[in-house]
């Protein structure tokens, strides 16, 4: 993954779900971006034919609503409720919606096609009924403050872990992609606009979640198996930490 990359659809998908007022249209051009249409399977209410992204948007923005975005991975679940989880954690991402109704969790399959040149993604959101999911999402993803203090202590073990292995020698790339990280803002991104301690944890867990893949694109300048073990020790836990960050993020509670 390029450190261009836009964020997961999830993220996107949600935070547009829980912004007040926000037309419709440009929901659903911010999370299909350059996507094939996307595909709704599941949707409450509908019939057995798939549906539109702009009907899902429609029905999970009308009225009060709990939303969030998690990105589990293997052996850890992030706090995706049971019947959602497998999905989920092969998928990468989520996003988990509650109303007076239910809850459910909004699972993207994603189907790439096309060259590296004209590259080409169908994506299907499959909705998902689950649990209420509220109190073990807050048990798992914290706070929004301590989201971002517990980054800040990540960003000092991911820089240390970098430096000391020459992460940024081992890869002709890295050093050049570290720092369009290191100046990276939210501005550009397709999602409404955010307050600041928001915004700020967004960027930051982000920004080391694109760290760590790079960090971990290969054995780098790690020279012996204890160096790559070391380092994959500490930015597992980086990535735990970023990968929940963004969900505090991500969550809020609407109407």
């Amino acid at each position: 993954m390029e450190a261009t990359n836009l964020l997961p659809r999830s993220v996107v998908l949600a935070l547009w779900l829980q912004a007040v007022g926000a037309s419709h249209g440009v929901a659903v051009r911010s999370v299909t971006d350059d996507d094939e249409p996307h595909t709704v399977v599941g949707l409450p209410g509908a019939g057995a034919d798939p549906g539109t992204l702009t009907e899902l948007v429609a029905a999970f923005t009308a009225g009060p609503r709990e939303v969030c975005a998690l990105l589990p991975a293997p052996g850890d679940p992030s706090g995706v409720p049971a019947p959602a989880a497998h999905d989920a954690v092969e998928s990468g991402e989520c996003v988990l919606v509650a109303t007076p109704a239910g809850s459910w969790a909004l699972v993207p399959r994603v189907t790439a096609f096309g060259s590296a040149l004209e590259p080409g993604h169908l994506v299907s959101w499959e909705v998902i009924t689950v649990p209420l999911w509220s109190t073990l999402v807050a048990g798992t993803v914290g706070s929004l403050a301590d989201a971002e203090r517990e980054l800040r202590s990540s960003l000092v073990v991911a820089t240390e872990a970098l430096d000391s292995l020459d992460v940024a020698r081992w890869r002709d790339d890295a050093a050049d992609a570290i720092e369009r990280l290191r100046h990276s803002t939210t501005a550009g991104w397709p999602v409404p606009e955010l307050e600041g301690r928001r915004a700020r944890v967004l960027q930051l867990a982000w920004r080391l979640l694109q760290i760590v893949e790079l960090a971990t694109a290969d054995d780098g300048g790690a020279v012996n198996l204890w160096q790559a073990d070391q380092r994959s020790t500490a930015l597992r836990e980086v990535d735990r930490t970023a990968r929940r960050a963004l969900g505090a993020a991500t969550y809020a509670a609407v109407g």
